[in-house]
């Protein structure tokens, strides 16, 4: 594993998501966790939740929540780890935001896609513009292409998010570098019912980490972004920053990582896609 320092990051404030995923990049490439970073790890995870296991922390919640939509989802049972990963029901899902602090910056789009019995299953994808309070930066418009006149007529994210809480229920959570999108979605849960959102999510990009790790091979700069990981399992290209071509990226990418896991010896289960 290569023990190059990383180069000074900017701070929080002016990253865009590029940025956020090479940090994340290089936390798992080296070991060091970026400063900035390391402010929304502690910030965003408070100390019960590595301290209780996630079914007593999921009942808690429940029974904390006020009625109605996370209340409603903290009532279907998640998966077991012992579970094969093909039995499972998951969701792919990716967002778009203002920026990537989930205490200041706000969603604009949500795109998510179930994966049934090893099938991404495209009838039943949803994608979701969300009315944002204020207006949408330039810096980062530029990135995603989401302009403010693509949300005057948007729904509010309190209308959103029990259709995205709908879909989450009962499937277990994919995406590419999936704290920004357990950050998000936890602190809009936060806002609007009082009570985050925990749930474990298989993150492709961690998946991709462990993979180089199991063959003694060294992780270089960039070959950990979701499009390079794509291109090594054979996979299309696409175009990036949407968040429904995104979840669906990523969902084609956890078929490819865990056919490929298969080829071993073990039985993949849920537990080894978890990260």
């Amino acid at each position: 594993m290569s023990t190059e320092k990383p180069a000074e990051e900017p701070v929080a404030d002016s990253l865009r998501e590029d940025d956020w995923e090479a940090i994340e990049e290089t936390r798992l490439r080296t070991g060091v966790v970026d400063k900035a970073f390391d402010k929304y790890v502690h910030t965003m995870e408070p100390l019960w939740r590595h301290v209780f296991g996630i079914d007593l922390r999921r009942w808690w919640l429940g029974m904390r929540s006020p009625h109605g939509p996370l209340k409603d989802y903290y009532r279907k049972d998640y998966a077991t780890l012992d579970l094969p990963w093909n039995r499972v029901e998951f969701l792919a899902i990716d967002l778009e935001a203002t920026g990537l602090d989930p205490d200041h910056d706000e969603i604009l789009s949500i795109g998510y896609v179930p994966v049934i019995k090893g099938r991404v299953k495209l009838a039943e994808a949803g994608y979701h513009l969300v009315r944002p309070r204020r207006p949408v930066p330039e810096e980062t418009a530029v990135i995603h292409g989401i302009l403010d006149g693509h949300l005057e007529n948007a729904p509010s994210l309190r209308e959103v998010l029990p259709h995205v809480l709908k879909a989450m229920t009962g499937r277990v959570p994919i995406a590419h570098h999936a704290r920004l999108e357990r950050f998000f979605l936890s602190r809009a849960c936060r806002q609007l019912y009082g009570n985050p959102l925990d749930v474990p999510f298989v993150d492709t990009m961690v998946l991709e980490r462990k993979a180089f790790s199991r063959s003694n091979r060294e992780i270089k700069q960039g070959d950990l972004r979701l499009g390079r990981i794509r291109e090594r399992y054979g996979l299309p290209r696409y175009r990036a920053h949407d968040a429904l071509v995104d979840a669906i990226g990523t969902a084609e990418l956890m078929l490819a990582q865990a056919s490929a896991m298969e080829g071993g010896k073990k039985a993949v289960r849920m537990g080894d896609l978890l990260s």
